[in-house]
């Protein structure tokens, strides 16, 4: 059982899941908010009875899944709605990411909560120990999010600015990773992110 847990947040493009990667890679368990957001509203869960109750049966897919592509039209374009789903669906995210965090074997656990800052940081999530932050400069992360997308800058931008800001993010950290070079930079940090934990979570 794992009673350390840090939370790792970061903005779009700015490689968290490079860092969760190698975390996981020296035998860390991570706990993944995106794929927590889908299991708690698969099929037969109580999450997605209670989305069809909010929203209709228009937001299933012929097979019985959300329909993804509906239900982000249908929040998208009124904020209401929006505030209702996340009611749904973050309460139950956070339950799952602080079990699976509990139940994991090894020294400490990660959170990888991609929306840490909108979310309502360490109101939200007081069973973190530890926040650290995947933080890249501003230009680089456009760049990147073009890039990996194979968007325009518009598109890039608007993407960037629905999240929190870079400050915002920074101002919740405890660590910080700057992700503006090489992958492979990334190794040294993250393995000397990993003994701190360590030796924090012993102490």
């Amino acid at each position: 059982m794992a009673a350390y847990c840090v939370g790792v947040t970061g903005g779009v493009g700015s490689g968290k899941s490079e860092v969760t990667r190698r975390f996981e890679a020296l035998g860390i368990r991570v706990a993944d908010a995106d794929l927590a957001a889908r299991e708690v509203v698969a099929p037969g869960s109580a999450g997605l009875a209670e989305v069809v109750a909010a929203f209709g049966v228009e937001v299933l897919a012929a097979d019985g899944t959300l329909d993804r592509s509906a239900m982000r039209k249908r929040v998208f374009s009124a904020p209401d709605a929006r505030r209702q789903l996340e009611s749904i669906v973050h309460p139950r995210v956070r339950a799952q990411l602080q079990a699976q965090c509990a139940a994991a074997d090894g020294p400490y656990a990660i959170a990888a909560v991609p929306l840490l800052a909108e979310g309502g940081g360490r109101d939200r999530y007081p069973w973190l120990q530890r926040i650290l932050v995947v933080d890249v400069p501003a230009e680089l992360q456009r760049d990147r999010v073009m890039r990996r997308d194979g968007i325009d800058g518009g598109l890039a931008d608007r993407m960037i600015a629905s999240q929190a800001s870079r400050e915002q993010r920074l101002a919740i950290a405890d660590d910080v990773i700057v992700n503006d070079g090489p992958l492979h930079q990334l190794d040294a940090l993250v393995a000397a992110l990993d003994r701190h934990y360590r030796a924090l979570s012993a102490a």
